[in-house]
């Protein structure tokens, strides 16, 4: 898989291949359910949702606002997109786009009451002009939630041979894209700079230990997130491509230990736009 980058400056290091298209329907089904409890999304709710990718986490939020809300779902992968689209969702307006220009009516302007957005800051170089279109985009008093990664919160332990230095590559990486791999500790200014006031931070807990059955779709999606970003890694000269699978390998044996333990937080900050 190769990174893609775009008209507006944005790189996503892991493509959108089938590959990368299964490894995030892997990864929905893993945490959707704990960030939908986190989103408390209301009956009947109005909801944009920037950078809805494949939609399993869109057509969740269509679920939980029920036939008397409405989703618009913008993404600009029009492969993400048309799988997204293959699904019901009645509720649901997908719409190609950018997070810099938003594809909104005049009169959508201003008039929702969430806008979420998870695991796209992180690929943007300027995320804070995303965030202000969310801003715009939500009534006052309307929320704006983000959700985004700090890759250093990643622990595994006992440590897998080799796997923190792919991992510091991997880190690496984004910046070499323009991006920022730690984007989750800066959420809460990013809300503030977009005249948004924080109110509310916390994590969202991904990961499991021997004896937990998920433990093997957590490894097993770590696993595509690295090999997703190999092209960039070797390309770049981040890592030793000798060695690369040699730790891949190691990390795929990993699981089976008695011991075995991986703690990941996926940050969450929440805003409301003034009254």
């Amino acid at each position: 898989m190769m990174s893609e980058s775009y008209a507006d400056g944005a790189a996503y290091i892991h493509g959108a291949d089938a590959e990368e298209q299964a490894r995030l329907a892997l990864m929905n089904g893993l945490i959707n359910e704990n960030c939908l409890r986190e989103l408390a999304l209301a009956p009947g709710a109005s909801v944009l949702d920037v950078g809805s990718g494949t939609g399993e986490f869109t057509r969740a939020m269509g679920a939980a606002v029920g036939p008397a809300g409405r989703v618009v779902a913008v993404e600009r992968e029009a492969r993400q997109l048309a799988v997204a689209q293959r699904h019901e969702a009645p509720n649901v307006d997908w719409r190609q786009g950018s997070a810099y220009q938003l594809p909104l009516r005049a009169k959508e302007w201003g008039h929702f009451e969430v806008a979420h957005t998870r695991f796209l800051l992180e690929h943007l170089p300027d995320p804070g002009a995303a965030v202000r279109q969310m801003v715009q985009a939500v009534r006052p008093g309307g929320r704006v939630v983000l959700a985004d990664d700090d890759h250093s919160l990643l622990r595994c332990a006992p440590e897998p041979p080799g796997f923190h230095a792919l991992w510091q590559a991997y880190c690496t990486s984004y910046h070499r894209l323009g991006n920022d791999p730690y984007i989750g500790r800066r959420l809460p200014a990013l809300l503030h700079a977009a005249g948004a006031q924080p109110q509310r931070v916390t994590w969202v807990f991904y990961g499991a230990c021997a004896g937990d059955p998920a433990l093997p779709a957590y490894v097993q999606n770590l696993i595509e997130v690295l090999q997703g970003a190999r092209a960039t890694l070797l390309k770049h000269d981040l890592f030793d491509p000798n060695y690369f699978d040699d730790v891949i390998a190691e990390f795929a044996a990993w699981q089976t230990r008695p011991d075995a333990a991986l703690w990941y937080g996926i940050n969450w900050a929440e805003g409301r736009k003034p009254r």
